[in-house]
């Protein structure tokens, strides 16, 4: 059974309380017509259970869990989407995991990529979760630009890092690590953009929250000052960051990240170890994919020199 506050979609549960419904309706009102509505989703009801949903058959994706997720601390729910490693099921060891921002775009893109890399052994098993506001409209609940940014002067909506940081914290993070085998000495968060910005905000701030950072072209360029300023108290962490920008990234956002690279370069005593990269020939939206790899493979890799 799910805890309180997460509820499990599943359409044959769905589909099952239909049927109980429709059943009693039928039964008090015998009425033919709901007799008969009955009947249709009996019938409906024992066809999906003999086939696969649609995400089913993109083989990529591996059949991904699904739980809607309602935060308390925040007061709004999340889609998050879980993609197993192939043969979790028969094994039973514990397996790193990589977070998604912007998992609505992210998770469909990176979590069938991943197997991709897989085929060739470029990666080691993990679980993908993606995390999803379920629409691109901020007046039907897409808050990224609050949850993923620290305060800025002229814009009122940005500032919810902290509280979208505890949501992971308290909420999140122990949600999956209690459903699935994990490492939560291995956790690691990629964003993309203001996802990217989230994942320096929490470097900087509890850079022992996540082992691996990945930060994709982030975009600071309305509060810049907080990321050359903020510094942990914690400077003594076996965390990772790396930092990727685009070539032909967009000059409003690559100018920005240009600095925050400069001034971290020559800070000598890090909270993390720092790889920063330039990818040639990638805009704002094409490094994400490139930016995923090598900052997986650049994770894992110092790990194996350790």
């Amino acid at each position: 059974m799910l805890p309180h506050g997460v509820c499990r979609m599943n359409i044959e549960n769905t589909l099952l309380f239909m049927q109980r419904f429709f059943f009693k309706q039928a039964t008090k009102m015998k009425n033919l017509l709901w007799a008969s509505l009955v009947i249709i989703l009996v019938s409906v009801l024992g066809r999906a259970s003999e086939t696969e949903t649609p995400l089913g058959y993109l083989q990529g994706l591996n059949s991904p869990d699904h739980h809607l997720i309602q935060s308390e601390g925040l007061g709004r729910s999340f889609h998050v989407f879980v993609r197993l490693p192939e043969g979790y099921k028969e094994a039973t060891k514990p397996y790193p995991v990589v977070y998604l921002l912007d998992g609505g775009h992210t998770f469909p893109m990176l979590a069938s990529y991943y197997r991709y890399l897989s085929f060739a052994g470029e990666l080691e098993d993990l679980i993908i979760v993606g995390i999803s506001y379920g629409t691109d409209d901020w007046k039907k609940g897409n808050l990224r630009s609050t949850d993923f940014t620290a305060a800025a002067p002229n814009r009122k909506h940005y500032g919810g890092a902290p509280n979208f940081q505890k949501f992971l914290e308290t909420e999140l993070l122990p949600f999956v690590e209690g459903h699935y085998r994990t490492k939560p000495d291995r956790r690691i968060i990629f964003g993309q953009s203001l996802g990217g910005q989230f994942v320096l905000y929490t470097a900087q701030t509890k850079p022992a929250l996540f082992w691996g950072h990945i930060a994709s072209n982030p975009a600071l360029h309305r509060n810049l000052d907080f990321f050359l300023q903020q510094k942990p108290e914690n400077t003594q962490t076996s965390s990772r960051l790396y930092v990727a920008g685009g070539s032909l990234d967009d000059p409003v956002f690559r100018a920005p990240a240009l600095l925050w690279m400069q001034y971290w370069s020559g800070v000598t005593q890090k909270p993390w170890g720092l790889q920063m990269e330039t990818l040639e020939g990638e805009g704002h939206f094409s490094a994400a994919p490139q930016s995923f790899r090598r900052g997986l493979k650049w994770l894992f890799a110092a790990v194996s020199e350790d």
